[in-house]
Formats: C-alpha cells, structure tokens, sequence
C-alpha cells in the first residue's frame, strides 16, 4: 500500500522526529509508534504484524538488496530530509599536498553549495538532533539554489516551511535567510519547543582546576 492508501488508524513505525511530525502533518489520523533496530528488525516487525509500515531510507535498502521491500518512494514534498542526508564529505591534513589533489578531483561544486545552505539554514535554527527539522537545497540547472526549509512540532498539529531561491554564489547567505523566515514563520509554540530542544553546555569555573 502506498501513504494514500493506508486505512485511518494505521500504524506506522518510525524513530524519526522529523518523519513523525511531517507524516502526521500530512496524515494526522495515523498512529505513528517509536521503533528501533536494524533494517531487519523493522521489516520484520510489519511481516508480524506489530505495525502496518515503516519509513526507511531508500539508500539503505537498496544497499542492503532489499529493494523489493520497498511499497513506495515518498516525495520530499510530503518528508523533507534531513540537512545534509546523503552528502559524503572527505578530510585531510591541510599539508598533504597528494590528498588534497585527489579531493580536489572527487569535489563537486553544485552539491559543496546545497550543503553549505542548508547547513546555514540549521545554524540559524540552532536544533538539535531532536528537534523535526529538515532542509532540501536542489540546483535549477540555471546558476541558482532553490532550498526549502521546514521547523515543526513533533506532532506535525504546527509546522513552518519556507521556500527560497539564490544564485549558487550566495549559497550561504540563502541558508541564513530561510533559517530567519522560518523564525519568523514559526510562531511562540514552536520556537519555544526549539529553545527547550538546545543542549545544555556546563563549563568549569576558570578558578576551577
């Protein structure tokens, strides 16, 4: 069954805050239920019958070939991703002078530019790993980004999505942007929902040893 077609009620699996509340904003008659384990266990548990679905990333599944298990590809204009989701990012010592060239050669201009907005946009937010925030950064092909940022309650009853556009050059300046238009979108509910989200930082007394 696809999303659409789920009966009223049903059951879906997911340890995901940021699926939750955009899969209850869009289905606010499911019963979303936290599920943990592997791949295995999460398909398992919808074979016996403990859960009518489950989310999970496509990449995933197909790395484990387990594509056949795959019911539907769920639009990112239903479940935004989360900031930077499949991105890969390499390190190395400033000084290497060989690995830096072979970098050099795998780096890819469009995507260092997506990444750099969204991760702008989280900044400005300033949430953690438990609060439903996604972002989606997409080339027009033209010189521009287009990113869409959304900040919601876990139980999707509020959400604020902003869209906006930018040329390449500007990648970090249009994170920021929609970063401070979802701020402003947001509301009370859900800002303060953002500030109790934000970790604690204890720090020595500087006379402390």
């Amino acid at each position: 069954s696809s999303l659409e077609e789920l009966a009223q009620g049903s059951s879906i699996g997911t340890a995901s805050l940021r699926r939750k509340s955009q899969l209850l904003s869009y289905r606010p008659d499911l019963n979303v239920l936290p599920i943990r384990g592997n791949v295995d266990t999460r398909l398992q548990k919808v074979k016996e019958g403990i859960i009518d679905a489950t989310l999970l990333a496509y990449a995933g599944l197909k790395r484990l070939g387990k594509d056949r298990e795959i019911k539907q590809l769920i639009d990112t204009k239903v479940i935004l991703p989360a900031v930077g989701q499949g991105a890969l990012a390499a390190t190395c010592r400033g000084d290497d002078a060989y690995a830096n060239t072979v970098l050099a050669l795998l780096s890819e201009p469009t995507t260092t530019a997506a990444i750099v907005a969204e991760r702008a946009m989280l900044a400005v937010l300033d949430g953690s790993c438990h609060t439903p925030i996604g972002g989606l950064a997409q080339p027009d092909g033209q010189g521009h980004l287009e990113l869409r940022g959304l900040v919601a309650l876990p139980d999707g009853a509020k959400t604020a999505e902003v869209t906006m556009t930018a040329p390449i050059t500007k990648a970090e300046d249009l994170g920021k942007s929609v970063g401070e238009n979802l701020l402003i979108k947001a509301g009370p509910d859900i800002l303060n929902f953002l500030e109790e989200g934000k970790p604690i930082f204890v720090r020595p007394h500087p006379e402390a040893e």
